[in-house]
C-alpha cells in the first residue's frame, strides 16, 4: 500500500487548461473517487498519475518515489479502462497472463496467480478459462477479467477509468459492492474515475470534486453530500434546484415569496436546496417550524418506482420536488427544512 501525492500539476491542450495546479493526497490502502461534469479534468489527473499523458509541469509521487518522468510501465499502476481493452484473439486466461508474461515470470507462477486471483474476481469457476475468448463473456464478466489482469501484475496503486459505465443498471450496482468488497480485502491504493455521483458516494472512502481543470472539494462522501463547500458543489451532488434569491437580516426573497433566513450571506445570492429535501403540504406544524414554506402550483408528477418526481411551477421556475405519493395537480407548499437549503452570494 503506498500513498499517491500530486503537486501543483498543470496540464494544457493548446489554449485550454485540463488541469490548473491540482495539489491532492491519495490516501494509502484507501479508494478514492475522483468526480465531476465531463471535461472537469478528472481523466486527465488519473491518466497523468498512471504516466499516459506527460504533464506540463508539477510532481507525481507514488510513495516516496518521484515518478513524474517515468514511463507508465514503471511506475507500478495498473489501469482498469471503460471498455475493457481485453485482447479479442486471446483466451481469458492469456488476457489476465498477459502482463506477467511482459514480465517474463516463470509459467509454473503465471498459472498460479491467474488462477488465484480469476477466483478473487470470481471467474475461478467459470469453465475453460483457457480455451474461452472475452466474446463469450457478458459485459459483467468482461469487466472482471479486466480486473484481474490489472490485479495479477500485483500493482502498487490500481487506477479505474468508469469502469462500470458500459454495464447495465442491474449489473453495476451488483458489481459496485463486490469491487468496494475486493478492494478493502485487498487493501489496494485506488483511485476511481467517474460522472456518476452515486457511485462516487457509495464506493469512496474519499471523494474529490473536480471542475474545470481545478479540485473544488475533498471529503469523505457524507460531508461532500451534507456539507457542499461552494454551490457548484451543492448543485452537482444530487437532484438539485438552483433558484435566483435576495438575502436579508433575517429573511430571504425567492420567486417574490419571503422565508425566515438566519444565514450570513446578504444581497443577490444562489439558493439551493435538493428535491428529496422538499416536503409537499408537510400536515406537522411541528414539522414547518424553523422551515422555509414556498407556495407554488403542482403541473406534473411522474412515478420514478421508488418515489414519485413533482414538477412545482414557482414563479417563472420549476422545482424539483420527491416524494413516496402521488400528488393531484394544484397548489402546493414546499416545505424545506433551512439546515438543508444552501445559500451562496452570487
Amino acid at each position: 500500500m503506498v500513498e499517491v501525492r500530486v503537486e501543483n500539476v498543470r496540464k494544457t491542450y493548446g489554449k485550454v487548461e485540463a488541469l490548473k495546479g491540482a495539489s491532492l493526497i491519495f490516501a494509502s490502502g484507501a479508494m478514492t473517487a475522483i468526480l465531476g461534469p465531463s471535461g472537469c479534468g478528472k481523466t486527465t489527473l488519473l491518466r497523468s498519475i498512471a504516466g499516459f499523458i506527460q504533464v506540463d509541469s508539477g510532481r507525481i509521487f507514488l510513495g516516496g518515489d518521484d515518478v513524474t518522468g517515468l514511463p507508465p510501465q514503471r511506475r507500478g499502476t495498473a489501469m482498469v479502462f471503460q471498455n475493457y481493452a481485453l485482447w479479442p484473439h486471446m483466451t481469458i486466461f492469456g488476457n489476465v497472463a498477459y502482463g506477467l508474461r511482459l514480465q517474463k515470470v516463470p509459467e509454473a507462477e503465471i498459472r498460479r496467480r491467474v488462477l488465484k486471483v480469476l477466483e478473487l474476481v470470481e471467474i475461478g469457476n467459470l469453465a475453460d478459462v483457457e480455451t474461452r475468448k472475452p466474446a463469450a463473456l457478458s459485459g459483467g464478466q468482461q469487466q472482471r477479467v479486466a480486473l484481474a489482469r490489472a490485479l495479477v501484475v500485483e500493482p502498487k496503486v490500481l487506477l479505474m477509468d468508469e469502469p462500470l459505465s458500459n454495464l447495465d443498471a442491474k449489473v453495476r450496482q451488483r458489481l459496485r459492492g463486490e469491487l468496494r468488497g475486493l478492494q478493502k480485502q485487498i487493501g489496494i491504493t485506488a483511485i476511481y474515475v467517474t460522472h456518476d455521483q452515486e457511485e462516487a458516494l457509495a464506493l469512496a472512502d474519499t471523494v474529490v470534486l473536480m471542475d474545470q481543470g481545478r479540485i473544488v472539494q475533498t471529503g469523505t462522501p457524507q460531508d461532500i453530500y451534507l456539507k457542499p463547500g461552494t454551490a457548484f458543489a451543492a448543485e452537482f451532488l444530487g437532484v438539485s434546484n438552483q433558484l435566483e434569491g435576495e438575502a436579508g437580516e433575517g429573511t430571504l426573497k425567492i420567486a417574490g415569496q419571503t422565508v425566515p433566513y438566519s444565514g450570513a450571506v446578504r444581497g443577490e445570492a444562489i439558493v439551493i436546496v435538493r428535491a428529496s429535501d422538499i416536503h409537499l403540504d408537510e400536515p406537522s406544524a411541528a414539522a414547518r417550524a424553523g422551515a422555509m414554506v414556498l407556495t407554488g402550483s403542482l403541473e406534473e408528477s411522474l412515478f420514478l418506482g421508488a418515489h414519485y418526481r413533482h414538477y412545482v411551477r414557482l414563479g417563472s421556475v420549476i422545482v424539483l420536488a420527491d416524494s413516496p405519493d402521488p400528488r393531484p395537480a394544484g397548489d402546493v407548499r414546499l416545505v424545506m427544512p433551512s439546515d438543508r437549503v444552501q445559500v451562496y452570494a452570487r
